[in-house]
This record gives C-alpha cells, sequence and structure tokens, in this order.
C-alpha cells in the first residue's frame, strides 16, 4: 500500500507551472506564537523532486552575500502560492553548480514564450 492511496492529493490551483531554472516567488504561512502570516521567498529553482505526496522543490538566493536554499513541499498546506517571476534556460535537472558561482557566472539566460530563448 502507498502513500497515494491512503491520502488522496489535492493540488493548489495558485502554484504555477514550473522548472527548475525558473525564478520563483513562493508564499509561505509562517506561525510565530499563536499569529500566522505570509513570507515570500524569491530565488531561482535548483531542483524538483517528483514522487507523489513527497514532492518538493529547493529554491535558492542570494542574501547579504550568503546563499541561502530553503526546500518546499508541493502539496503542503502551508505553501499559499508560488508564482514564476521569469523562467530561464537550463539544460540540467538539477543545478547544483549554482552553489560554486557567484555574481554574474551564476545569472541565468531568460526564456521567451516566442521560442526556446
Amino acid at each position: 500500500m502507498e502513500a497515494r492511496e491512503v491520502v488522496p492529493l489535492e493540488t493548489n490551483e495558485k502554484i504555477a507551472e514550473f522548472r527548475p531554472g525558473d525564478t520563483v516567488k513562493v508564499s509561505v504561512w509562517i506561525r510565530e506564537g499563536d499569529r500566522r502570516r505570509l513570507q515570500s521567498f524569491q530565488g531561482v529553482v535548483i531542483r524538483r523532486r517528483a514522487g507523489g505526496p513527497s514532492a518538493s522543490f529547493t529554491v535558492r538566493r542570494v542574501a547579504s552575500g550568503i546563499g541561502v536554499e530553503r526546500s518546499f513541499l508541493v502539496y503542503s498546506p502551508n505553501v499559499e502560492s508560488v508564482e514564476v517571476v521569469r523562467r530561464g534556460i537550463v539544460r540540467r535537472a538539477k543545478l547544483y553548480y549554482l552553489r560554486g558561482l557567484s555574481g554574474r557566472a551564476a545569472r541565468i539566460k531568460e526564456r521567451t514564450q516566442t521560442g526556446k530563448r
């Protein structure tokens, strides 16, 4: 028996279709004591894991010169929305090489709607 048979997956309509290399803005519910608030995290998707209920993605950004990575579960109720800011052209599924790059070397070309580039 698998987890997807026990618990039906409910997709969130506010999660846009995205791929590795895309810059996304993820809105997440944060609990501080008895209050809840939305916090956004914007960065480049460096990994997307499939796998039914445990599907996840990792977003990386540079804050104050330090690389920060955060992983999110796709089907988590804490993820309010995922908005695609810009789409990127990459040729790999996992962009772990971005961890060793900085500045202009870490930039990803933008993918336009008309064609591949």
